[in-house]
């Protein structure tokens, strides 16, 4: 009994796929959209889950209902605390219409498949709201067309054909570091964020494209990456400061990275800004009670969140919203982190 427990508690779409001897396309049809396949077909693959245990004991009472008012928000990491102002944003634009969120936490996501597909072939939701730019399962972009209306907000994913509210990210990056150059500054690095991130490739192009501006090699050993936590950044800034001629400017794709970077350069005995001026990106509440307080690109990420309910709204209420980016300014905050270069 305790091994069929545990089969239970870990079937995927695959072991559904497996046992039907279709594919997984065919199961996401059959469960999300079962006008798409047969009777035949259909009954195979909801037999096929009953027996993995991956259908959800509550289908038969909840396929009857036809709303929910209840929204799925899909976040890469619920700990990073960039997300918190984005989400306050849904939830007051949901509330004010009457609707529920309800938080899918993407950072374990092989577990969280199941749930995240439970809801929806149960109809327990009727939107999505995606924070990153992947979604918590696999879908062909045919099974993408039988979800329920999505909306992408802060990243930008092309291949997923969805309404995006987010900034010019790579705008945004070339202004920082066009700023730290006209501080003088020429030996300039950057702290990466994960290189499968859109908006990562983005914030890069920006700081490749403001060196070049300037006739400055890129030189790769100025380029570290990090995941956005705090221990990355400070690791990333210890493989900087070790280098030959260790940069005199860094420029950081989130704004904790970019407090790990500042710890680091603290223990090193340098200070900030004299010996290094570092720029964060976010603005989250932590960068201006820091010391010294952070410069970073500010986003509007109660009005992203805001915006992006609304046009999720917008398709639950009929109305056609077309695919593609919806751009909101951003700005540099100027603080204590960053300083004109003195001469030695």
């Amino acid at each position: 009994m305790k091994q069929d427990k545990q089969v239970a508690a870990t079937a995927t779409m695959k072991d559904v796929a497996l046992r039907a001897n279709v594919s997984t396309a065919t199961v996401s049809r059959a469960l999300m959209n079962p006008d798409k396949v047969s009777q035949a077909t259909r009954n195979k693959v909801e037999q096929a889950a009953i027996e993995v245990g991956y259908l959800p004991h509550t289908l038969g009472r909840n396929m009857k209902r036809n709303e929910s008012r209840t929204i799925l928000v899909i976040v890469p990491d619920i700990c990073d605390p960039f997300f918190s102002e984005i989400i306050r944003g849904i939830e007051v634009t949901a509330a004010e219409h009457q609707y529920l969120v309800l938080i899918g936490d993407c950072a374990h996501q092989n577990q969280q498949e199941k749930t995240f597909i439970d809801l929806i072939i149960t109809k327990q939701i009727d939107g999505m709201l995606l924070l990153g730019s992947r979604l918590p399962f696999d879908a062909s972009k045919e099974e993408q067309r039988n979800l329920p209306p999505m909306v992408m907000a802060n990243e930008f994913a092309p291949e997923l054909e969805l309404p995006t509210v987010h900034i010019d990210n790579l705008t945004a990056s070339f202004n920082a570091v066009s700023y730290l150059q006209d501080q003088g500054h020429q030996r300039i690095a950057c702290i990466a964020g994960p290189e499968e991130m859109p908006l990562c490739h983005y914030r890069l192009q920006g700081y490749v494209q403001a060196l070049r501006r300037r006739g400055i090699t890129v030189d790769p050993h100025y380029i570290a990456r990090g995941d956005f936590t705090y221990q990355a950044g400070a690791t990333a800034m210890e493989q900087l400061l070790n280098q030959p001629t260790p940069p005199t400017a860094v420029f950081c794709h989130s704004d904790v990275m970019a407090l790990g970077a500042l710890s680091q350069v603290k223990r090193r005995g340098l200070k900030v800004p004299e010996d290094v001026s570092i720029i964060g990106f976010d603005n989250i509440a932590l960068s201006q009670f820091c010391d010294p307080p952070l410069t970073t690109v500010s986003q509007p990420r109660f009005e992203i969140g805001q915006q992006a309910m609304l046009l999720l709204l917008d398709q639950l209420q009929g109305h056609v919203v077309e695919s593609g980016s919806r751009l909101l300014d951003c700005e540099l905050v100027l603080r204590g982190s960053t300083r004109a270069l003195q001469a030695k």
